[in-house]
């Protein structure tokens, strides 16, 4: 059940916290969860003490906690820190979309216009080239946020609100859903009017919703190649479900496609090892021969951070762990 109540989120911190000594491989991820729930709480200042305590360590990603950090302080009066922060994310020009849009939607929210639409530009730029139709999942909101903020800016469109607008799968367009003048039908006597906001209202709830009740990538289980045969020597059970390591990497591609076809958004691969799954299996009080095991097993994977985003670019090295890129590889086709 999702937390609704500021009492349900300080729950669920605690939760998560004790999760992270329990899982010290994975405190980043984990501590990260829990301060956006202290955030939701209101407990912002303990929220900011787990992100000081993240950077006086050796983060994996820095510039997405100062970001992080950033968006909370300005929430609670320390706006000068925050913007320290955010000219650091910004000159720091990072190569993930997640610390650009966090830095952009708090200036977006602190009417900070000009300043949140230069971040949203600056980051399309770096991550993804002009002419660029191949969006990936982490960028769409790039696309979507600078098309709302140059809305709100009356700016005319371009080619990238054009792309923002393609992309967008809603029922309602993005212009009709940023349009600046859509507070003055909160006030209208108009039915008709009022009608077509809670309409817009619906869409936009729906997506909020969808994002809240999936916090980490929809992902399938992979096993690398020395892992599959580790794993079926210890659970030849397993072998109906991994008949070769060929039919795996099959699997694998076209489960992916077919979440994909479906409208499913955010999916992921995440990696198996043999003994964090001995290690899950005896946490579960069940056998690692039992295949209920396997998607328990893939989604407590990323909960913990260990999504890899699919599909990955063209260009890129394939997924499988190939040396071969995903276009020639699993990506043909």
């Amino acid at each position: 059940m999702r937390p609704d109540t500021p009492a349900d989120h300080s729950a669920e911190a605690e939760r998560l916290l004790r999760t992270a000594e329990r899982y010290p491989e994975d405190t980043e991820p984990l501590l990260l969860r829990a301060a956006a729930h202290l955030e939701l709480a209101g407990a912002r200042e303990r929220a900011s003490a787990l992100y000081d305590r993240l950077l006086t360590g050796s983060p994996e990603h820095p510039l997405l906690v100062k970001a992080l950090q950033a968006a909370n302080l300005w929430e609670y009066g320390h706006e000068a820190e925050a913007r320290t922060l955010i000219n650091g994310v910004r000159a720091a020009a990072p190569a993930d979309a997640a610390p650009w849009e966090i830095i952009a939607e708090t200036l977006e929210s602190h009417d900070e216009l000009e300043d949140s639409h230069d971040c949203f530009t600056a980051a399309l730029e770096l991550l993804l080239p002009a002419g660029e139709d191949d969006v990936p999942y982490s960028v769409q909101s790039l696309l979507t946020g600078r098309h709302r903020v140059r809305r709100l800016l009356g700016l005319p469109h371009d080619d990238r609100d054009a792309l923002a607008d393609r992309v967008h799968t809603g029922d309602i367009s993005l212009d009709e859903l940023h349009d600046p003048k859509r507070l003055w039908a909160l006030g209208s006597d108009n039915p008709a009017e009022l009608q077509a906001e809670i309409a817009r209202l619906h869409s936009e709830l729906g997506s909020y919703r969808s994002a809240l009740s999936r916090p980490f990538p929809v992902t399938v289980l992979h096993w690398p190649e020395p892992e599959f045969h580790e794993l079926l020597t210890a659970c030849p059970e397993l072998q109906t479900e991994y008949p070769t390591y060929e039919a795996h990497l099959t699997d694998i591609e076209a489960s992916l496609r077919e979440l994909a076809a479906t409208g499913t958004r955010n999916l992921g691969i995440v990696r198996g090892t043999v003994p964090s799954y001995e290690a899950f299996a005896a946490s579960e009080q069940s056998t690692p021969a039992n295949p209920a095991l396997l998607p328990q097993y893939a989604t407590t994977l990323a909960a913990r951070g260990h999504a890899t985003p699919w599909p990955p670019p063209k260009d890129t090295p394939c997924w499988c762990g190939s040396h071969t890129t995903y276009r020639d590889c699993h990506g043909d086709g």
